[in-house]
């Protein structure tokens, strides 16, 4: 997902990998970063500790960067039968 974001989009992408017991620490904590698994965009969390659609997380860099929504495809029956 990640290498797909960034080449679509003119970011940078930072990816943070650390043992599991390195993210339960208190010195983690005191960072005030989210629970891991997480993505952030910028300083907004766009989720902690679950997974996320790529959807969303393009939503937010489309959203952060200022770039309008893409409208939403049509479903099938949509397309066949108007709507």
């Amino acid at each position: 997902m990640l290498p797909r974001l960034g080449a679509n989009y003119s970011i940078e992408i930072e990816v943070i990998s650390k043992p599991k017991a390195e993210y339960q620490t208190d010195e983690y904590f005191e960072l005030d970063l989210p629970a891991a698994p997480a993505v952030m965009v910028g300083d907004e969390i766009v989720v902690e500790g679950a997974d996320v659609s790529a959807q969303k997380v393009e939503a937010v860099i489309r959203r952060h960067l200022g770039v309008a929504e893409e409208a939403p495809k049509k479903g099938l029956f949509r397309r066949l039968f108007g709507g």
